[in-house]
């Protein structure tokens, strides 16, 4: 079986089968019909087969899926030894992959085609032309109708619609059935448009003297095609090298030219590059990794200068004077390297001084982190986002939650990079993207300014049908994004009007033809306020049907506002250069303007006269000032282009203030500019493409209130999308007793699994070099309880299920198989991203503190950032800086807890409980006050182990630092820390007769000899800092 990709053509995979197949349909499953008369059900992802059903006894003729039945005709070997269509239609369950009662059809079964539209109702037919409708669920109801045919049936096919029958006959002849007034083959089907009468040619005197410059050339506002862009321009040939100056001083001149001695500056058969050098990177230069610093840091070399300073030095004058056609560095593109250690190892504050974060670009779709970062300081989109994430939403394709998750992430980080992962991923399945060509690799020929138009239109109706689905009779974000009016429609011929009221989310900019002379235009350049008006109640000339004409005809379409919207979003709409050089005009784009509605008429106002008409107060007017932009920067020569955000942070402050701040958001490079900077446009390089302005309001507008409005309740509710019965090792958190609240300590751990290899590129000196790092993905998340009676169990342990595939199981160190992700299959608690993602994110914003090991890795695989009050990692607690190493979990756990993990694979849970316990043991060595000398015993063990954990089991009680117990005294205290030591007085174990404290105390800096009958550990006399056996758990 062949598995081919339909765009380009290719055959991508070699299934292999043990049967041959003859038809195939898809429905639940892909079903199969074998030679010998089976049916085979598969996997669609794996293609594995997954039930195997007899239909036929000899063969399958024809057979149909849809919903969740499947109904087969076939042939069956009769007596003489012939073959004869069977009088039954078989029907199969495809849901509990059960056979159903069969179709009677005494005529012979022949054909069958399953209703579009009605998912039980099916059309049997024989091939002498009888067909039966008959229902599934009820097969003795007979409906049947004849078909003429001269000889025999050789085909039926059901259109999509479901309101169309064709029949093919052995003659060749074609037959359609429907109704003659209303059929329609698909459902939405349009009338065939048909092209204009080509207009007749004007005949010009052509003679042999007419000169070619008579003939003229009309004048035109876009740009020729012969206009190519710089990345399809190439240099072709190459100059001749220059003559070496040492050459020219000893050349001997003969009648025929002149001759030297070859300094032999090259070597044999090299060839000098004669072309003009190669200019500058357009990207912003790269700094050293994180690693690379360490490394320096300790040979005290000096540091080399910063990415931040290269853009200051470089961005201050990049406008000194008049506009300069060559990009700043601060608008250059930015690109992550990767080194061994992964993209963990690429210092992004080089990039970023401020606190406010940026997102990363390595993710597919990441060309919309521009438009994301305007939504997030736009502040009533924000408040509408968090509100709703804070909601019991658990729709999975829900995009404004993703907003709302993205927002509260990019808060907490204050500065450190994020990556709007989830958010994507969901944007990346929705099929509206891809027919709209939102992706990057359907679109990557597009213009980057065009499909983040249609990106912002795509995401805010969105948005606001992902509101209306928790609250349908609420108008909020209607009344906050949509610009309400009407659209009245008017045909030209017949002066038919059609109304049809509506809302836009994103307004066109509409610019307006200025008159030319000789090709250069005249007359003053409208203002921004005149050509916004004109935007709003955009009337325009379309070719349109006219139900009144019955045809085709002009129409004209003009809008009504009745009602503007809190935030005004604009798309700039440039389509030619007389448009790009509205926008390089000085002070062309107001940073506030104000709209008045009445009557079903739009008035826009900027500078004084806006302060007119606010000082007159007649007419209620709305201000609005601009919070941000989209632009788009040319990079230069052979480069594609980019976008950045430059907008106002100053509007989403939580203090009231009057001071606008400016900053550029480019990815990850995050940098504090001017208001003039922010207002200047350069029409070779630095043009706008989407502009968001908000309604004036006193006080803060922005709303934290959603923090006391969380719906906890999935916290203490089961959720399971495979509805396993099997023994869960968790219990959930009791609402009454254990509501998660603020300092409540919780151990988290989680495993992932492989979704996308890593690209690599191997130079051409066999050095390797990582595109884009491996994409992992969630696949099961741990939660245990941190303290109190039940510490160490589990309320969360969730199996993440995906629809994309899996490359890599990552077995040996996630403990995750196949099968345990698959819903037909795990026997695990499988719930989706959407649900495991909520349950962290609701612990974040409750102020649960995460207790683990290794986490920020972990959180940044989630897609979370957790700030670092809310983190114990124990990776960090049992870390000496000096020694630059970490210490893994399997290895503290062996030295310190005597406990064997990780034997054959990891599990979250098993890794969390004991990390909560290495957490506890911190604190018992941290309150005896012999923490730094514990540690430093456990490097020196480690360097003498290699920082592993023998695979023959826990150390024995010689080689252990902390015996359960106590180390001298015996195990009374019931801890992994010894009793009370007093000199010449023993431990406070078994053998001493007293019991000892539960958690050791700081001893004297020389312990005597310890001896007794009841020792049940080492009894020679240990000194802290002294001695080269690991006999004593204070060392």
């Amino acid at each position: 079986m062949f598995i081919i990709d339909v765009d380009k053509g290719q055959i991508v995979k070699e299934v292999p089968t043990e049967n041959g197949y003859t038809l195939m349909r898809l429905s639940r499953y892909i079903c199969a019909a074998t030679s010998s008369g089976s049916v085979e059900l598969l996997e669609p992802t794996s293609f594995k087969v997954v039930k195997t059903w007899k239909a036929h006894a000899a063969a399958i003729n024809d057979m149909d899926a849809q919903n969740n039945f499947l109904v087969t005709c076939g042939y069956s070997l009769r007596q003489q030894q012939s073959y004869m269509l069977d009088p039954l239609a078989n029907v199969f369950d495809l849901k509990n992959l059960i056979p159903l009662p069969p179709i009677p059809f005494h005529a012979g079964a022949a054909y069958v085609r399953m209703h579009p539209r009605m998912s039980t109702t099916g059309i049997v037919a024989s091939q002498s032309g009888q067909m039966q409708v008959v229902d599934l669920m009820n097969p003795n109801t007979v409906n049947l109708r004849q078909a003429i045919v001269s000889s025999y049936m050789t085909n039926l096919e059901l259109a999509p619609s479901g309101e169309a029958l064709a029949l093919a006959d052995a003659d060749c002849s074609l037959q359609l059935w429907g109704s003659p007034s209303k059929i329609r083959f698909v459902d939405l089907s349009n009338p065939a448009e048909f092209a204009d009468a080509k207009p007749a040619q004007t005949q010009i005197g052509w003679t042999p003297e007419t000169p070619l410059s008579s003939i003229g050339m009309p004048y035109y506002r876009e740009r020729l095609l012969s206009a190519w862009t710089s990345p399809l321009v190439f240099e072709v040939g190459a100059p001749p090298p220059k003559i070496d100056p040492e050459i020219l001083a000893s050349l001997t001149l003969t009648d025929f030219g002149g001759f030297a001695q070859n300094p032999g500056k090259t070597r044999r058969n090299q060839v000098e590059n004669t072309r003009s050098p190669e200019k500058a990177s357009t990207a912003v230069t790269a700094p050293k990794f994180l690693s690379e610093k360490a490394r320096d840091a300790g040979n005290n070399t000096p540091d080399e200068r910063r990415g931040s300073d290269q853009v200051d030095g470089t961005g201050s004058d990049a406008f000194s004077g008049e506009l300069k056609a060559e990009v700043p560095v601060m608008y250059r593109n930015v690109e992550i390297k990767y080194s061994r250690f992964g993209v963990d190892d690429f210092d992004f504050k080089y990039y970023n001084k401020t606190e406010y974060s940026g997102l990363e670009t390595h993710i597919v779709n990441s060309y919309s982190n521009p438009l994301l970062q305007l939504y997030r300081f736009t502040p009533l989109l924000r408040n509408v986002a968090l509100h709703h994430a804070a909601s019991s939403c658990l729709n999975e394709m829900c995009l404004l939650c993703e907003m709302g998750f993205l927002f509260n992430m990019l808060e907490l980080a204050a500065g450190q990079n994020c990556q709007a992962t989830n958010l994507l991923k969901t944007f990346s399945s929705m099929p509206q993207s891809a027919a709209l060509g939102l992706l990057e690799e359907d679109a990557s020929h597009e213009p980057l300014d065009t499909m983040i138009q249609i990106m912002n239109r795509f995401m805010l109706e969105r948005v606001s049908f992902d509101h209306k689905q928790m609250l349908p009779q609420s108008r909020k974000l209607d009344r906050t994004l949509a610009t309400s009016g009407i659209t009245s429609i008017r045909c030209v011929k017949c002066l038919s009007e059609t109304i049809r009221p509506g809302g836009t989310f994103v307004n066109d900019m509409i610019y307006p033809v200025r008159p030319t002379v000789k090709g250069q235009p005249v007359g003053t350049v409208p203002s921004f306020p005149q050509i916004l008006k004109a935007s709003l109640e955009q009337e325009k000339q379309t070719r349109g049907w006219c139900d009144r004409c019955r045809r085709y005809q002009s129409l004209t379409t003009r809008k009504t506002i009745q009602t503007a919207p809190d935030v005004l979003m604009l798309n700039a709409a440039l389509n030619g250069p007389e448009t790009k050089h509205y926008w390089s005009l000085p002070g062309w784009l107001p940073d506030e303007i104000g709209l008045i509605v009445d009557s079903g008429q739009v008035f826009c106002y900027e500078g004084d006269d806006l302060q007119l008409h606010l000082q007159r107060a007649i007419q209620e007017i709305t201000r609005y000032e601009l919070v941000g932009v989209v632009a788009d920067i040319a990079s230069g020569e052979h480069q594609a282009s980019h976008l950045v955000s430059i907008i106002n942070v100053g509007l989403s402050t939580r203090k009231e203030s009057t001071e606008t701040n400016w900053h550029l958001f480019n990815d990850f490079l995050v940098k504090k500019i001017t208001k003039e900077e922010a207002f200047r446009f350069n029409p070779s390089w630095k043009m706008p493409s989407v502009l968001a302005y908000q309604a004036k309001t006193e006080g803060p507008t922005i709303d934290d209130s959603w923090k006391d409005h969380l719906d906890t309740s999935l916290l203490f509710h089961e959720y399971s999308i495979n509805q396993c019965q099997k023994t869960r090792p968790y219990r959930l958190l009791s609402s009454d007793t254990e509501a998660p609240a603020a300092g409540m300590h919780v151990a988290i751990d989680a495993e992932f699994v492989a979704l996308q290899q890593e690209e690599i590129e191997i130079k051409a000196d066999g050095s390797r070099e990582t595109i884009r790092p491996s994409r992992l993905g969630l696949a099961r998340v741990s939660v245990l309880r941190g303290s109190g009676e039940d510490e160490g169990l589990p309320f969360i342990d969730d199996y993440i299920t995906t629809s994309e595939p899996i490359v890599d199981y990552l077995t040996a160190f996630s403990g995750i198989r196949a099968g345990d992700l698959s819903p037909q299959h795990s026997p695990h608690n499988l719930v989706p991203l959407k649900v495991a993602y909520k349950k962290l994110w609701l612990l974040l914003n409750l102020g649960c503190i995460f207790i683990g090991h290794g986490l920020p890795k972990d959180f940044r695989t989630i897609n979370m950032h957790v700030p670092r009050a809310q983190v114990i990692d124990t990776v960090d607690l049992f870390f000496i800086r000096a020694r630059q190493r970490r210490l893994s979990l399997r290895f503290l756990a062996w030295i310190l807890l005597r406990q064997e993990i990780q034997t054959d694979t990891h599990d979250s849970i098993e890794d969390a409980r004991t990390a909560l316990a290495l957490w506890r043991k911190y604190l018992e060595f941290q309150d005896a006050g012999v923490f730094e000398r514990v540690l430093a015993d456990v490097y020196q063990k480690g360097r003498e182990c290699g920082y592993k954990a023998p695979n023959s089991g826990p150390p024995k009680s010689g080689e252990m630092l902390a015996p359960p117990g106590g180390a001298m005294g015996g195990g009374g205290s019931g801890t992994n820390t010894p009793g009370s030591i007093t000199p010449g007085g023993g431990g406070g174990g078994a053998g001493s007769g007293t019991e000892g404290p539960s958690t050791p105390v700081r001893a004297p800096a020389v312990l005597s000899t310890v001896s007794g009958s009841g020792s049940a550990g080492a009894t020679s006399a240990w000194t802290p800092g002294k001695g080269n056996y690991f006999g004593s758990p204070l060392r």
